[in-house]
């Protein structure tokens, strides 16, 4: 069960990136005192976490009312996680959130940042989507579902704790530092995705 936390853990903090997401934050609330910033990060990662986790419990019902297995999705997930993981190790993935985020300054009567775009599609994206589906997919039995939704768990607690760290956390590490750990972690989810389409091939052609 240690190895399964740890894989489901590894997993979804790659895809949901709170290192990545920090310096974003940092940069849509940096007119918000600190209070209405860890307000909205709160926010942010309750409206994420209910998302996720109705995704995680219901999302293999809804493939089967729209007639899609869950190899199919498993594939299809895997091929999704990839293009991240390359977004993320050529830094396009980071590029495209901090024009999200300029966008969003940009527009003055958006205070609220914790729904959009924060929560989604920055926390509970489509990628985590897909991820949390294909790890409740593998799961077998109540323990193993009860272990996934822990490590789901922890890993938005960082995030919180990311997000309400972010203006210290970006001066403590500095550009650089995040844009290797960001590289890093793109590589690892790449072999991680490789392996959900290879599961999926597997189940198809077995």
């Amino acid at each position: 069960m240690l190895d399964l936390f740890l894989s489901a853990f590894v997993t979804l903090f790659v895809v949901i990136d709170p290192p990545g997401c920090a310096p974003i934050y940092a940069g849509l609330v940096s007119g918000a005192t600190t209070r209405q910033a860890s307000a909205m990060a709160l926010r942010a990662c309750l409206i994420a976490a209910a998302i996720l986790l109705l995704f995680a419990l219901f999302g293999e019902q809804l493939l089967g009312a729209l007639h899609i297995e869950l190899n199919s999705f498993r594939i299809a997930g895997g091929i999704m996680l990839f293009v991240i993981a390359l977004d993320m190790v050529f830094e396009k993935r980071t590029q495209r959130r901090e024009e999200r985020a300029e966008k969003i300054k940009a527009t003055p009567e958006v205070e609220d940042v914790s729904v959009f775009p924060m929560a989604m599609p920055m926390i509970a994206g489509p990628g985590s989507i897909a991820t949390i589906m294909l790890l409740m997919g593998r799961a077998q039995g109540t323990e193993q579902t009860v272990v996934i939704l822990a490590a789901l768990a922890a890993v938005l607690v960082l995030t919180l704790v990311a997000l309400i760290a972010a203006k210290p956390l970006m001066k403590l590490l500095g550009i650089q530092v995040e844009a290797v750990i960001t590289r890093l972690l793109g590589v690892l989810l790449a072999a991680l995705a490789a392996q959900y389409v290879i599961d999926g091939v597997k189940a198809v052609l077995g």
